[in-house]
């Protein structure tokens, strides 16, 4: 088995991609404490919110203010979705450490979630990085092809169309992109093949794999990302999360785990399960009634596991 032994990183990325699919809107004091509560379990990358319009996503109205706080935090890097020009200027001003811009690789997905083809999103990748250059900002610039295995609108996404836009988010000034199964499409083979065909384009700026568990394939994917050479991954704390504009989309692949699977196989990831599985509870609190997911909170870690104090 072809496995790096590289450290794994996990982006918690629950606060935007999992809040954006529940309606309530979760107090900014209790986001405040995530993100504290997950730095303090180790995470070391957290995608805080999103700068979209607050009457189209009211959950997410605070980010600044979250992106604020996290900044504060040692050693954090700070992301946020963009998308657009208006969104980008926003991460900028608040001096976020990464922005994340969509381009969805289905033509019809694109036009449902950002009102534009994938071509024009192209383009405004060009017209943020120029901005970001006038700026003197430091703010990398990651672009994530979602629908990149399938799409509940348009069907079925070519792999050749994906690997066109990887090309051209590059092109147009993307410091790095990743690949996202939007909507639980993917299968392990589909996923191996294709991120092998994306390191022949892009190379190491191919540096991410965004999974969703919709049809119970989530961590499968990523192990065979892990083995086509993926080392960051997207996940969301107690699974939630799914894309508005892609029916039946649902539940990202669960950060506690991921952090489960990597630990077992002796993969460091810097991350405090028990730390994760505590917050895990709290959130559960705060979105009582709401479906969540995952597997390791119900089970526990195993005894070969456990930290020595827990097995005295």
């Amino acid at each position: 088995m072809n496995i790096p032994s590289t450290p794994v990183v996990i982006r918690e990325v629950g606060l935007r991609d999992g809040l954006q699919s529940i309606a309530r809107v979760l107090p900014t004091e209790h986001k405040l404490e995530w993100v504290r509560a997950a730095y303090d379990a180790g995470q070391r990358e957290i995608e805080v919110g999103s700068f979209v319009p607050a009457r189209l996503l009211p959950q997410l109205a605070d980010t600044a203010e979250l992106v604020a706080f996290a900044k504060t935090l040692p050693g954090l890097v700070t992301s946020v979705l963009v998308p657009n020009l208006k969104g980008a200027e926003r991460a900028l001003e608040t001096g976020a450490d990464l922005m994340l811009l969509p381009l969805s690789a289905s033509h019809a997905h694109s036009l449902a979630n950002l009102r534009k083809t994938p071509d024009e999103a192209v383009a405004d990748i060009g017209r943020i990085r120029a901005a970001r250059d006038a700026a003197g900002s430091r703010c990398r610039i990651e672009v994530g092809i979602s629908t990149a295995f399938g799409c509940t609108i348009q069907g079925r996404v070519e792999p050749a169309e994906v690997l066109r836009l990887l090309q051209a988010a590059l092109d147009a000034g993307a410091d790095r992109v990743g690949l996202a199964d939007t909507v639980g499409y993917a299968d392990p083979r589909m996923v191996g093949e294709l991120f092998e065909a994306g390191f022949k384009v892009a190379g190491d700026r191919l540096a991410c794999g965004h999974f969703h568990d919709t049809r119970g394939l989530g961590i499968a994917n990523v192990m065979a990302a892990l083995q086509a050479g993926i080392t960051r991954f997207d996940a969301c704390l107690a699974g939630i999360g799914g894309c508005p504009h892609a029916p039946g989309a649902s539940g990202n692949v669960s950060t506690e785990d991921l952090a489960y699977l990597f630990a077992s196989m002796g993969l460091p990831t810097g991350l405090d399960i028990p730390r994760l599985l505590a917050l895990r509870a709290r959130v559960a609190q705060w979105l009582e009634g709401e479906t969540l997911h995952g597997t390791l909170w119900r089970a526990g870690l195993p005894r070969t596991m456990q930290p020595a104090e827990a097995q005295a």
